[in-house]
């Protein structure tokens, strides 16, 4: 089968999508009154300049999407970056500084702590996977285990984390699970598989085509597709010991193949599974399961 265009997927938002997002996440806190507080302590002409800081270790992402959710909701408010996407950051240090009108400063402090907040974990774990790699050629990737709403930022986060994104959805790529091959005989998973992926390459184009297995066996009836067909296959919940078993398999039967280990990896289990020899790990606690990042806003000057 002739090597086919792989379209890469994406996990950016257009501009006005973002928009749009940031917007409901302003009104969620503001609702039909605005910040009730504030219009009532501060007076109108009062300015200050604010310092977010972090408040405990870890690497940063978000400040991009803050510096933007200030644009639209204190839009009087500069913002200043001080520390880049990507960045480790230690207990105390700057990332952003905002100066302007306080009650600007005030209607959009909690939904751009919270997104630092909630980007910064999700970098940070994913940074701690990435180093429990070191040393090997294996790279960390996310999965659909995500925040309703907020799966674009997080799949951001994680590439600020050192991290690769999988599919951003069901609707860019095909990956056939366990359930979608429920029944289907193991002789006969090879041509189920080969005609499914016709069908979803007529209807969209395909950032990859992959298939999770759990047994050895499923791989090698794998084997039987010309190459093309399938880009990838996912290993799930295999022991090191029988990673290493399928990648010797494939390094002689099909090099081309990636494979993609996957199934309770956690920081202490990275290494054995990278030394097994796949090419991805696939890590679903980097999402839903990340620590929130502690982040506060100080007035140091008005």
């Amino acid at each position: 089968m002739p090597a086919r265009k792989r379209i890469k997927p994406s996990v950016r938002r257009s501009p006005r999508d973002l928009d749009a997002q940031l917007r409901a996440f302003l009104r969620e806190d503001l609702g039909e009154h605005g910040d009730l507080t504030s219009l009532a302590m501060v007076p109108v002409e009062r300015r200050a300049t604010a310092m977010v800081r972090a408040r405990c270790p870890g690497v940063l992402a978000g400040v991009a999407v803050a510096r933007r959710l200030v644009a639209l909701g204190a839009p009087g408010v500069r913002c200043r970056v001080l520390a880049r996407d990507g960045a480790r950051f230690h207990r105390g240090s700057p990332v952003l500084s905002l100066h302007g009108p306080l009650r600007g400063i005030l209607r959009v402090e909690r939904v751009m702590l919270n997104l630092l907040g909630r980007m910064s974990g999700v970098a940070t774990a994913t940074r701690a996977m990435v180093d429990a790699a070191a040393g090997t050629p294996v790279r960390i990737r996310d999965t659909r285990k995500t925040t309703p709403g907020l799966r674009a930022l997080e799949k951001a986060a994680v590439i600020c984390g050192g991290g690769v994104s999988h599919r951003a959805g069901l609707f860019d790529a095909f990956l056939a699970k366990d359930n979608h091959l429920a029944g289907v005989p193991l002789e006969r998973i090879a041509s189920v598989l080969q005609r499914a992926v016709v069908r979803a390459r007529r209807r969209a184009p395909l950032a990859f085509t992959m298939v999770e297995v759990d047994t050895e066996a499923q791989f090698v009836a794998l084997l039987a597709l010309p190459r093309g067909v399938v880009d990838a296959v996912l290993l799930d919940n295999m022991s090191p010991a029988r990673m290493r078993r399928i990648v010797a398999l494939r390094n002689r039967t099909v090099p081309w193949l990636k494979l993609e280990a996957s199934g309770g990896v956690t920081t202490a289990s990275v290494p054995a599974i990278a030394r097994s020899g796949v090419d991805f790990i696939s890590v679903g606690s980097i999402t839903h399961s990340a620590p929130q990042v502690d982040f506060g806003l100080d007035i140091v000057e008005d």
